[in-house]
């Protein structure tokens, strides 16, 4: 008897303990087939403040570890500009450093995948070998396709979330990040945003308004940015004050975050800005009570590089202040880079110490895993090698190559009307090409190419320079000469049928690229004055930004405003030599003098060079050869000919060909 009591003793404990262990196996978080709002419950009931207060934080690979990743429950890593697994690394050192950091958020307690996040406002920009593409203007349907491109690559280095699109209305050009912003006009931003279905893919109809979205392992999470005004601050100064009413700033920087959360945008980055003197990182108003809850974003907020710590001045002067500062305003996840233990003891004291209410937390971790489970990062943790292809991939080079040469704007074609320069001829005797910027791709992409502040030179990243493409593109008869500056003694003893001179900026990011002067950079100015004064010539700008050119500007034959073409310089020979037409339009007002700025179209003082909108258009040479007196007497002769075999044969012609379309 005592025997079998020990054994249905046994059995029971047996069963109690299967039983247990199933109960405790089974977590609705982990089960796709659950309503997510039933998934983010079920997990955040398990979650610790620790836990929770880990998922609130954002650092970068320099600073982290695989422990690291485990012990605090890191919710995102990031790699900032320059911030790489090696130098030149591949697709494939890229996707194992990322899965090896994955690996140790999968290892913690609750394995709640961490999310890799990147710069990508122009390609996948910390690479080598990758998409390369600068200013698009007024093409959303091109756009949408350079973001599902931009997509194919980040994710072919394991990385699904990058820091794009800027969406800042940039109101004047001394302003270093204005590259970044598509226009000064908020109507032209706003139709831009169409880039984030292409990066995170179309919303489903009948989505509800708000909620993010990322349609599968080929998109991203986008993160739209920078929330509000930082196109608007004083004299274009970066982090600087936007002296604006509330109207002002609700109908000029805000639309294009409705159309952002409408196309389901699935987190926003907060700028280092002010508004009217309040930061912008410290604003509680704009933040919850207008994004969150207004707009009904319900997507993560997520700090900039150190945000909170700038909230104060000067900066991390009163560090507990700033953290609850900044969480109390509603920023959902901190991007702390290189240091998270101070920020993770701060809040987890503020929180237990009721400076920082439970509920604020929860709110943000609820966001925070809202965009990890659509993302599918808990089913697809880590990222495989399958889309390492797409990376640089001959199919995404002809997408840049369209989108530099769509962009581009002529701004001057000869110095009479009918004396039109472009197209030039492919077959020249002699051809000069000169200018800091015709043989630099650092300088054609410009900041936040493989380092933070961009590169000169043509080692550390793979692409064509304009002088490249320049020799790919003429007559092989035609000899090119190439003389960064040339002086009046080199140009009077050569005989060239005209000269191409490539000036510009030098590369900058941020605050580096603010300017008062927005001068071309030396000895670009001398170039053009000794070239255009001995040669015809056809000069192209590489800048950010409208720059200052008119005292040259009688001097020029032709100009062209190529912005900042990335590695694909034979988008700007497609149209110099007419394979394809000018088409561009200034997306931003050119001016006479940097003393009329800040000077935007519909501005009463409004006095440009080049006005909004302007461009000059061009046909392709194809179609102006078909349009030549020769050829059109050739068709004409055939076509009569053709006409009247016609009707003498059937007494009715078969065909009529009408040339006044063709008359110029």
């Amino acid at each position: 008897m005592g025997k079998v009591l020990i054994c249905l003793v046994g059995v029971l404990f047996f069963f109690c303990c299967w039983s247990a262990k199933a109960e405790v196996e089974y977590m609705k978080y982990k089960d796709p087939k659950q309503p997510l709002d039933v998934r983010i419950k079920d997990l955040m009931d398990r979650m610790t403040l620790e836990e929770k207060i880990g998922q609130m934080v954002q650092i970068d690979r320099t600073a982290a570890t695989v422990e690291i990743m485990k012990k605090y429950s890191i919710g995102s890593l990031l790699s900032g500009g320059g911030s790489v697994p090696l130098p030149q690394a591949t697709a494939e050192d890229w996707v194992h450093m990322v899965n090896e950091f994955q690996k140790g958020s999968l290892s913690s307690r609750l394995g709640i995948p961490m999310i890799y996040g990147i710069d990508a406002v122009h390609g996948h920009n910390n690479l080598r070998k990758r998409l390369g593409v600068f200013c698009v203007i007024g093409d959303p349907e091109l756009v949408k396709r350079i973001g599902a491109a931009t997509a194919l690559e980040v994710r072919a280095t394991g990385i699904p979330y990058v820091f794009a699109p800027c969406i800042a209305v940039c109101r004047d050009p001394r302003w270093g990040r204005c590259y970044e912003s598509y226009s000064e006009d908020h109507k032209i931003v706003q139709e831009m945003t169409e880039i984030i279905p292409g990066l995170q893919g179309d919303i489903p109809p009948n989505y509800r308004k708000g909620v993010p979205y990322v349609g599968g392992k080929t998109k991203v999470a986008a993160c739209a940015k920078h929330f509000v005004g930082d196109g608007g601050t004083t004299k274009g100064i970066n982090e600087n004050n936007t002296v604006i009413d509330k109207h002002g700033l609700l109908s000029i920087h805000m639309p294009a975050y409705y159309n952002s959360i409408i196309k389901g945008v699935s987190t926003i980055m907060v700028s280092y800005s002010s508004w009217n003197g309040e930061k912008m990182h410290a604003n509680r108003n704009l933040i919850t009570n207008f994004l969150k809850t207004k707009l009904g974003f319900k997507g993560f907020v997520i700090s900039d590089w150190q945000g909170i710590d700038r909230i104060t001045s000067p900066i991390h002067a009163n560090y507990s202040y700033s953290v609850q500062a900044g969480i109390h305003a509603g920023i959902d996840m901190v991007m702390v880079p290189l240091e998270h233990t101070e920020f993770i003891d701060d809040l987890t004291y503020q929180v237990k110490s009721n400076i920082i209410p439970m509920s604020r937390i929860n709110d943000a971790v609820k966001r925070i895993l809202r965009v990890k489970f659509i993302m599918g990062l808990f089913e697809n943790p880590l990222a495989d090698l399958s889309l390492v292809d797409q990376l640089g991939s001959q199919v995404h080079r002809d997408l840049a190559r369209e989108a530099v040469r769509k962009s581009l704007v002529l701004l001057k074609n000869g110095k009479s009307v009918d004396k039109p320069v472009l197209p030039l001829p492919k077959k020249a005797t002699k051809i000069l090409v000169a200018g800091s910027h015709a043989d630099n791709l650092g300088y054609q992409c410009g900041g936040w190419t493989i380092q933070w502040q961009g590169f000169s030179g043509n080692n550390l990243t793979s692409g064509t320079t304009i002088l490249s493409a320049i020799k790919t593109v003429v007559d092989p008869s035609t000899e090119i000469v190439y003389r960064e500056n040339p002086d009046a003694e080199f140009l009077k003893s050569n005989d060239f049928s005209y000269a191409i001179i490539v000036v510009g900026e030098p590369p900058y990011a941020e605050t580096a690229g603010d300017s008062q002067n927005l001068t071309i950079l030396d000895p670009g100015p001398t170039t053009i004055k000794n070239t255009c004064g001995a040669v015809k010539c056809i000069v192209v700008i590489i800048s950010g930004r409208p720059v200052v050119i008119e005292p040259y500007l009688s001097l020029i034959d032709a100009l062209v405003a190529a912005w900042l073409p990335g590695t694909e310089g034979q988008g700007v020979t497609d149209v110099l030599y007419g394979d394809y037409a000018f088409t561009g339009k200034l997306s931003r007002t050119w001016f006479k003098t940097v003393d009329q700025l800040p000077m935007n179209v519909g501005d009463p003082h409004y006095d440009p060079l080049f006005p909004f909108g302007f461009g000059l258009s061009t046909k392709p040479m194809v179609e102006r050869l078909t349009t030549s007196g020769v050829v059109r007497k050739v068709i004409y002769t055939y076509s009569t000919i053709f006409v009247f075999i016609s009707f003498f044969l059937t007494g009715t012609p078969t065909i009529t060909y009408r040339l006044a379309a063709h008359h110029q």
